[in-house]
């Protein structure tokens, strides 16, 4: 019989579905009998020692208050169908907990992990659940195994509206769990701070969070090198064909996709989040790729490459890569700690806005383009030079501006240096003969004491080097993960 730590949560009941088969009484009492004792075998998580201290540093940010961090439950595909759950990215961060309806508390200077265990064989949520039953999702962890592996005390969830009915001054992530929103009398300044502070405190990677980064990005590399092998040259291939070898990939060598994968061709690439990728290639084309695998512990890269799908640059294309390349290197030559984001930033725009001067299209002089009351540049740019990078694509999105977008930079941040220009097929503005290219390079960089530390530099960047490893990737030819 299991213990009472694997009862099922107070007021959860197994649904039927209108397409599911009657469940008898004697079915029900015979599917609880006969069942013998099995454990998971969980190792020890890596993140345990970094989790700790994580979790120390943020109490210290609220000494004597509640902190409350729910994990988040599933969420709807389609009627009764749910997305893979990926927890709450703060409360991953804390503990490591990627089981759903988990809710972390820190108070007092202790944590305490409130989750769900696994079905009991005493109900008919095991045979019956399709998000909670052991025969429908699998098993999962018992309270002691997810202590274990976590390396933090875990209570059932069940004690949580206990827990948190005690008097305490109490701060929590809100808008994750409704459970959690209903027992705990929200404060939108309060909150909105302790998000704030949640965010800033993942600014700084530790050495644990590079790692897994360059993880993620060398399963990119790999994915973006499964994709140049399948790329025929002379005949036009789906954009979905290329997405899909990616996924392989990243379904493969980790936990799926970061984000939902840029694949644009020809004029598809001048489209910043082109992800319905419904065209094709064609030879002469552009053919523009933002993909990044996410990692196990959900770190995921962001890398974005352009190439020719004949295998060499047109003279026009290439001039225009090797303007965005330029923006790119100047944008890099500027990052060490203590620069400010937005210097890099206008180092990577002044490129492009006197390439785009030289190519005849901004209609007044660079410093006039580049002016802050006009910034016309934007027109064939239209975002900033990147972003924080790590557990999110656009990671610490809460943080105050005033230490991130107009802020400066610290050793082990990792952002995104992604300059791009984007000429729309229907834009009069510029010589016909440029409308509908696209190009970005995008890379993961890493900000050391010395300097930029680029941990995508597998993947090549000149234009050269681009069409000399397209080669080499289809003489390779196909491989399985």
């Amino acid at each position: 019989m299991d213990s009472p730590e694997n009862a099922a949560p107070e007021g959860h009941e197994p649904v039927t579905e209108s397409h599911d088969p009657p469940v008898p009484e004697a079915y029900s009492a015979f599917m609880r009998t006969g069942w013998g004792e099995r454990e998971l075998d969980l190792p020890a998580h890596p993140i345990t020692t970094w989790a700790d201290a994580r979790r120390r540093r943020l109490a210290e940010e609220f000494p004597h208050e509640r902190l409350v961090v729910p994990a988040g439950g599933f969420k709807v595909r389609a009627n009764d169908t749910d997305f893979r759950f990926r927890p709450e990215t703060a409360h991953t961060y804390l503990c490591g907990n990627q089981t759903s309806d988990a809710v972390l508390v820190v108070e007092a200077g202790e944590a305490v992990l409130y989750a769900r265990p696994r079905s009991s064989r005493e109900t008919d949520e095991f045979f019956r659940d399709r998000q909670y039953g052991e025969l429908w999702a699998g098993r999962r962890p018992s309270l002691k195994e997810i202590s274990d592996s976590l390396g933090i005390e875990t209570r059932h969830l069940d004690e949580l509206e206990v827990r948190l009915s005690a008097s305490a001054k109490t701060r929590v992530l809100g808008g994750v769990d409704a459970r959690v929103d209903a027992l705990v009398a929200g404060d939108s300044g309060r909150d909105g701070d302790f998000a704030r502070v949640l965010s800033e405190l993942r600014l700084v990677k530790d050495e644990w969070e590079v790692a897994q980064l360059q993880d993620a990005i060398d399963a990119t590399v790999r994915g973006f090198e499964d994709v140049a092998r399948v790329l025929p040259p002379d005949r036009p291939v789906r954009e979905r064909l290329l997405e899909g070898v990616f996924g392989l990939r990243a379904r493969h060598d980790g936990n799926g996709n970061g984000y939902s994968s840029i694949v644009g061709s020809g004029a598809h690439a001048a489209i910043l989040h082109w992800m319905h990728n419904t065209g094709q290639t064609a030879p002469g084309d552009l053919l523009l790729m933002d993909m990044g695998v996410e990692s196990p512990h959900l770190y995921t890269a962001d890398v974005t490459r352009t190439v020719p799908v004949s295998g060499t640059f047109t003279a026009l294309q290439r001039q225009v890569y090797d303007l965005v390349y330029a923006s790119q290197q100047a944008g890099l030559a500027v990052i060490k700690p203590g620069a400010a984001f937005d210097d890099v930033h206008q180092a990577c725009m002044r490129v492009l806005a006197e390439g785009l001067y030289d190519l005849g299209i901004l209609p007044v002089s660079v410093d006039e383009a580049m002016d802050r009351s006009a910034i016309l540049y934007r027109r064939w740019t239209l975002h900033g030079f990147g972003h924080m990078l790590g557990l999110d694509v656009h990671d610490c999105a809460a943080a105050r501006k005033e230490r991130y977008k107009e802020g400066s930079l610290d050793a082990g941040y990792v952002l995104t240096v992604e300059p791009g220009l984007y000429f729309q097929p229907e834009d009069e503005l510029v010589p016909a003969e440029l409308r509908g290219i696209g190009v970005r390079i995008e890379d993961d960089v890493l900000v050391t004491p010395d300097g930029p530390r680029i941990l995508s530099a597998a993947l090549p960047r000149t234009s050269a080097d681009v069409e000399s490893w397209l080669a080499e990737q289809r003489e390779a030819g196909p491989r399985l993960p």
